[in-house]
């Protein structure tokens, strides 16, 4: 009698079943953290800083992986921490880029380097230019972020947000997935 049909080898049959099936959960387990770690992420926007292109619940996936081959660029949407609270973060729209000067008029208009910015991301015209009432000068690896809600908003404009590092960034905006009806990709330029 072969040994399979034996209760010995069934028992030897179904323990080798169910060490693949641990062994395979582990794996598809340890895939899922490399991913979520190095690779993407999902996070939720929470509030109206960023409409009309996200909104208050938006569900995204954020990519993790492509600043470390090249920097970001103007009007990449961004995501990194809030400075005072752990596991928050803000999503932004990169403006000003390292080695420029940003500047925004009484009027709501962007300068960079002294020309103004040609975009439609804003929703309205700027009523506070906040700190960058005065030309900002920024270093290498900083960035200054505005959100396209303008005038509710804490970016780069409020001093307790200010200027982003390049090492503070999570990543960019990469794919919007619920609500479903507007899944897809974000569109940065």
């Amino acid at each position: 009698m072969p040994e399979e049909n034996t209760p010995e080898g069934t028992g030897k049959r179904i323990g080798k079943e169910i060490l693949s099936f641990v062994l395979y959960f582990v794996i598809v387990i340890a895939a899922m953290l490399l991913i979520i770690h190095y690779v993407g992420q999902r996070t939720e926007v929470s509030g109206s800083s960023m409409e009309n292109t996200l909104s208050d619940g938006d569900n995204l996936i954020v990519d993790k992986i492509s600043y470390r081959f090249h920097d970001p660029e103007r009007y990449d949407i961004i995501i990194f921490p809030y400075k005072y609270e752990e596991d928050t973060y803000y999503i932004k729209r990169i403006i000003g880029l390292p080695g420029e000067h940003v500047r925004i008029d009484d009027s709501g208009n962007i300068y960079i380097n002294g020309k103004v910015l040609k975009e439609s991301y804003g929703r309205e015209v700027i009523q506070d230019p906040g700190i960058a009432r005065d030309e900002i000068t920024l270093g290498e690896g900083e960035y200054f972020v505005l959100g396209d809600n303008r005038n509710n908003s804490s970016d780069s404009r409020d001093p307790s947000v200010g200027i982003i590092q390049k090492k503070d960034i999570i990543g960019r905006a990469w794919l919007q997935i619920y609500p479903f009806d507007e899944f897809g990709f974000i569109r940065h330029q």
